[in-house]
């Protein structure tokens, strides 16, 4: 069960994402919409390839964050 913590930090961490998602949208909105006519001529096994990718990057930072003293 998350605690009063837990759910500040997951609040705060869905903040920051959406912050970081809207970032280059209001930065370059014109790159990004060159940028998304160009993803959405890759093939959707591409897309899944580097989908995955990242979410294994993401998973392994998740862990070595968690699991060890590296960044204390």
């Amino acid at each position: 069960m998350l605690d009063n913590l837990d759910m500040k930090l997951l609040t705060l961490l869905i903040g920051l994402i959406l912050v970081l998602e809207g970032l280059p949208y209001v930065a370059a909105p014109e790159a990004m919409q060159d940028w998304l006519k160009k993803l959405s001529g890759i093939r959707p096994a591409q897309l899944r390839f580097m989908g995955l990718f990242a979410m294994v990057i993401g998973i392994v930072i998740i862990f070595v964050v968690q699991r060890t003293s590296f960044f204390l």
